[in-house]
């Protein structure tokens, strides 16, 4: 009867929590420097959050080792639901990649509860506006003739831009220069410093530049099209088949969150991708809205993943010396 009456209190206790919840302001972890998809999706998306928790939702950027350390930081926080994470589609990669390389896993997926997918950016290849390089052909014909020698930016190694542009160089048989960065801004900046040649980047990082004629978009990874750049061919067109990638992020709460906090932003979230104000800031960023709610999230979670486990498996061990 004791044991019942324990575990009966601590029903109680937990239910009386969930009510209450929150109390205190939420931190939004973003795991890259401000300019990029998470950071780009993650602000607005916290504004938008704030009007169902009637709290603070805090943006705060945790860079380093391509989004790896701010998800470790993550997996390892509170699970009270004052500590959640805005991630891309590179969550999947690190605890694969780290013991390819003879390191431990910064964390495991089952360290995370998915909460929802709010976007899914086909990634797009990118050159400099003032760039030879007019066509996917003309890249892979001087990446054939000099092997090595054309490099491009990432967010970091094993991050979602390196894979996807490792994944495009591999169907094409190329050999380039990967030059990993803190995150997909830095990546960018490089791209328009002249520091590389090409980027592998969602759309809604690199749009203005493209608008503005500072960059110039020559393929997409996506299945079909962007609605946003309808002139733009898909590399699958182009003939290389395997070729699909997309840069998506999503809401992540510690494994251990009780079931009626993860309900609350789950709540957030949903309340949040239909806000007329977010909506505008996707639209503006050219980001598309693809919203999943945490069952359908988890089942697309686990198909990307395999995918991904793949892909990493191919680019195999990376020396960083």
């Amino acid at each position: 009867m004791r044991k019942i009456a324990l575990a009966a209190g601590l029903l109680v206790a937990a239910a009386l929590h969930a009510q209450e919840y929150p109390a205190k302001p939420v931190s939004m972890i973003a795991p890259f420097p401000p300019g990029g998809v998470a950071d780009i999706v993650g602000r607005p998306l916290a504004a938008a959050m704030e009007k169902t928790l009637k709290q603070p939702v805090l943006v705060v950027n945790r860079p380093g080792a391509g989004g790896a350390v701010g998800m470790g930081v993550a997996a390892r926080a509170a699970p009270d639901g004052y500590t959640i994470l805005i991630a891309l589609s590179s969550i999947s990669i690190f605890p694969v990649s780290d013991p390819l390389n003879g390191r431990p896993a910064p964390y495991q997926l089952a360290d995370f509860a998915p909460i929802a997918l709010v976007t899914a950016d086909p990634t797009i290849l990118v050159v400099g506006a003032d760039s030879p390089y007019k066509t996917v052909q003309d890249f892979v014909a001087s990446a054939k003739a000099y092997p090595g020698k054309i490099n491009y930016s990432s967010s970091g190694i094993y991050g979602t831009l390196h894979v996807a542009m490792e994944m495009f160089a591999n169907a094409a048989g190329i050999t380039l220069f990967h030059v990993p960065y803190q995150g997909g801004g830095p990546a960018a900046a490089a791209l328009l410093g002249h520091q590389v040649h090409a980027l592998a980047s969602g759309p809604g990082p690199v749009a203005g530049q493209i608008k503005a004629g500072k960059m110039r978009a020559l393929a997409g990874w996506g299945d079909k099209r962007l609605a946003s750049m309808p002139e733009l061919p898909t590399f699958k067109e182009l003939g290389y088949k395997d070729v699909e990638f997309y840069i998506w992020s999503g809401v992540f709460a510690p494994a251990a969150t009780p079931p009626a906090v993860q309900a609350r932003l789950r709540d957030a979230v949903r309340a949040a991708v239909a806000d007329p104000a977010f909506k505008a800031s996707m639209e503006k960023a050219e980001s598309p809205i693809a919203y999943l709610d945490a069952p359908q999230f988890r089942d697309f979670l686990a198909r990307d993943a395999a995918r991904l486990r793949l892909a990493v498996e191919k680019i195999g061990k990376v020396d960083t010396k």
